[in-house]
Parts: C-alpha cells; structure tokens; sequence
C-alpha cells in the first residue's frame, strides 16, 4: 500500500512532475492528480496501483511501509508520528 504523502515525497526525490509519473506508470495526469488528493492510504483499482508502484520501484524508489526496518541504504522517506 502506498500513501498519498508517500507519492509525493517519492516524486520529490525524483525531482518528477505529475504529468512525468503519468507517462512512466501509464495512468491518466487526471488519475495521479486524484491519487496524491487523496487523505491517507490511496484507493484504486488493483491494476492502477500496481502501475503506479511499479513506475516508481522502476525509478529507484523502495516504498517502506510505517514501523517497517528499511536497511537497504540509498534514499528514502519516513515522517514520524
């Protein structure tokens, strides 16, 4: 699962618009848009979130999932609660 704040911050890193991310997962601007307004976890069809995450894992992002050890190095985003 991917959150909005985490689709945002994971763009940030790649320094990609949301028209970019559109063309890389193959999902509509109008549907990125809609997924980053989303408050918290991002709902959707199967297919399109499976677009989504692959577009960024292809990238170089490693989504981390709250309360979850990350030690694969490289970048990477957490907010504290």
């Amino acid at each position: 699962m991917i959150t909005a704040a985490q689709l945002k911050a994971a763009r940030a890193l790649l320094g990609m618009d949301q028209k970019g991310l559109a063309e890389a997962s193959g999902l509509s601007l109008p549907t990125i848009q809609r997924m980053e307004a989303s408050d918290g976890t991002i709902r959707g069809n199967v297919d399109s979130l499976m677009k989504l995450v692959n577009a960024l894992a292809e990238a170089g992002i490693v989504l981390i999932a709250e309360d979850a050890v990350s030690g694969g190095g490289g970048r990477g985003v957490r907010l504290r609660k």
